[in-house]
């Protein structure tokens, strides 16, 4: 719950007025590993992976759905590892991760946007506390 709630202030913050959800799912290295050779050919653990929901016309599904933005997948494993690297607790890294697949979820692309998926990412650690570099 409390998860679900810091994932509220995120979208609050990131989007107003943006009203969909998203799940978080933590898991261990071997199932994100899976699922990262399955959806992105990568056979390695990775830390978070964002599945969007797909874009479905709002008309067509109950409010409660038309409201799913998608799925979020952290691994406790390797956010166990990166949160000792840099000196946080975990709860603490698993919320990083979780500001960084969500604004994936929103269609950001660290690749693509030139520097603003990690301004972003940075304004909001600063502003709910996280001080991870």
């Amino acid at each position: 719950r409390e998860l679900s709630a810091f994932l509220e202030r995120i979208a609050a913050d990131v989007a107003p007025g943006d009203h969909r959800t998203a799940t978080l799912r933590i898991v261990s290295d071997r199932k994100i590993r899976e699922l990262n050779r399955r959806f992105r050919d990568q056979d390695r653990p990775t830390d978070v992976l964002a599945f969007p929901a797909d874009p479905v016309p709002s008309e067509f599904l109950p409010e409660e759905e038309a409201e799913y933005l998608g799925d979020l997948v952290v691994s406790a494993d390797t956010a166990a590892r990166q949160a000792q690297e840099v000196g946080v607790g975990l709860d603490d890294e698993i919320r990083v991760l979780a500001v960084h697949g969500y604004l994936h979820l929103l269609g950001y692309d660290h690749e693509q946007d030139r520097g603003e998926m990690e301004r972003l990412e940075r304004v909001l650690r600063l502003r709910h506390g996280l001080l991870r570099n």
